[in-house]
This record gives structure tokens, sequence and C-alpha cells, in this order.
């Protein structure tokens, strides 16, 4: 956690330092969902032509010795997801390239059907790493947070801002909130179409994972109750939105300019990081906000 020049009361998660080799928020998800991933394994992902989920997701099936393949849609591209596509076209075993989300998901469905026909260990890895057991990894980051504000390097926050696409990482960080008896609000800020990145989507996930941790608690045939965020505990800033996915905003290149200027370590990227610290600048009325940093440009 770093306080944050930028603006008063704002302050910076650092989930851009999450792993040494390739940081960001998709490896709290990748913590559970390549569990039991081996050599000689092929782990498959989906996701668009300059994913960072993808890239992160083929960079950790690596160091757990498997091989892995991604199959890509189209986006509307910028410098950062330039540098990102060429990146997985050079590391990821396989990849192949789709015009349209459905025709990578059918793709995608082909693959697995033709790895069980053989016999073959495919470990599936859905866009974003956005499933429960992924979602996991959200919740501990927001109890990681708790446990911070409680030692006091930080107050509580008025408000999270993240970028908000398939869901996971906003999900996952209400639930954890709300666990943690925060009063913290979630904002998502959304950098896909409105009929994926929604309140009522990332609430949903929030319900489907707590359920998840209930019946993995289950003791003597009771299960734990787990609090559920409430529904204004989510909210979604729309207008972060492009109108295409990676498409670059003047609000986004402006904070991402602001941004270097008070972190010159860190590098924000125009699909997501940017768009959300938009948000957080647009949002930080004095109050204790906190940006989450889930771009890692380290390598860039």
């Amino acid at each position: 956690m770093q306080r944050s020049d930028a603006a008063p009361a704002l302050w910076v998660k650092r989930d851009d330092l999450s792993a040494p080799l390739l940081g960001g928020n998709k490896v709290r998800a990748l913590e559970y969902l390549l569990a039991g991933v081996g050599s000689h394994d092929v782990v498959l992902t989906v996701g668009g032509r300059g994913s960072t989920h993808a890239l992160s997701t083929v960079l950790h099936a690596h160091r757990l010795g498997a091989r892995a393949a991604v199959v890509r849609w189209g986006q509307e591209m910028n410098d950062a997801a330039h540098l990102v596509a060429q990146r997985l076209a050079r590391e990821a075993d396989h990849v192949q390239d789709a015009r349209t989300v459905a025709g990578a998901y059918i793709r995608a469905l082909a693959a697995r059907a033709a790895a069980r026909l053989r016999g073959h260990a495919l470990h599936w890895v859905p866009a974003g790493g956005t499933t429960p057991l992924g979602i996991l990894g959200h919740v501990g980051a927001a109890l990681e947070l708790a446990a911070q504000v409680e030692e006091g390097l930080l107050p509580e926050p008025a408000r999270i801002v993240v970028p908000l696409g398939t869901g996971g990482t906003a999900a996952g960080l209400a639930l954890g909130v709300a666990i943690a008896g925060l009063r913290t609000r979630i904002v998502g800020a959304r950098v896909v179409p409105r009929i994926v990145a929604n309140r009522r989507r990332v609430l949903a996930l929030a319900e489907r994972t707590a359920r998840l941790i209930e019946r993995a608690s289950r003791t003597g045939g009771q299960e734990a109750l787990v609090p559920r965020p409430a529904r204004s505990a989510v909210r979604v800033a729309h207008l972060a939105y492009g109108g295409a996915y990676g498409r670059e905003t003047p609000a986004a290149r402006d904070a991402s300019a602001r941004f270097s200027r008070a972190h010159p370590d860190c590098r924000l990227d125009t699909t997501y990081s940017a768009k959300a610290f938009a948000v957080a600048l647009a949002t930080c009325d004095g109050k204790p906000t906190v940006f989450w940093l889930t771009f890692d440009g380290r390598w860039l």
C-alpha cells in the first residue's frame, strides 16, 4: 500500500507487485486456478488480442512446467496492448486468433473436447480467471487490505476503485470487504460493454463465491454463514468506457500522465488501469480512496 501524491486522501494498492515474474490482479486468481497443474500439462485460456490475463496465464503456467495455449479475439489496440500482444505471441506455445468473442469460445470448446477424447490433461482457465474459485483470490486481497487498515497503515477507505471487465476482482473485493465488516464501497470503472460489466453481474459473482466458501467450510452438516455485500456497496462508473474494449479515452490519457508524474516507477495501461485511475481522481472527494493498481508495467 502506498500513499499517492496525485490527489489528497488517495492511496494506491500495488497489486502490480504481486509476483516477481509478472504481477497484477490476475495472479491472485491464478494462484487457485493453476493449482495442481504440472509438467506436461496444457493450460488453455481465452482473451482479447492484447489480454494481460492471457499473458499472465501463459507465464505462470510455464513456471509450473506446463505448456500454454491461447485463443484470442480482436480488439481495438493501444500502445500497451500492442506490446502485450507481441509478448503473448512470443511466449505462448500455441496461439489461435478468432474474429469474434463467440468464435474464440467455439475454438476453445473444440480444443477442450479434443483433449478429452485423447485423454490429455488440459486445464481450462476462463476469460479473466473469473470463476468463484478464482475470485477467492480477491476475497483474500480484501482481507489483506482490512488487515492493513487494522494495523494503522491507512484509514478505512470510503471506496476502492478498480477496472471492471469480467468482474472477478470487483466481486471478490466486494465480498471480502463485507466479510471484514468494512463500510468500503467498490467502484468499478467499466472497460467492456455493459452486458458484461454491470452491478447485477458483480453481485451474482459475489453470491456464487460466498456459496463456495459456505460449502467448503461445512462442518458437522452446518455451513458457516458468509456476509453478502449490499447492493449499494457496488457502483459502476459507466462513463469510463470508451465505446470499445481497448479504446483509449482522453480522460484515461490525462490520468495516465498524472499518475506517471506522481509515481515515476509505475506505468498504467489505457485499456484498464488508466480508466480506473481517471475515475479514482474524479471520485476522490477528500475521503480515503484506494486505487487498485491491477497492471504490472515493470516489464515495459
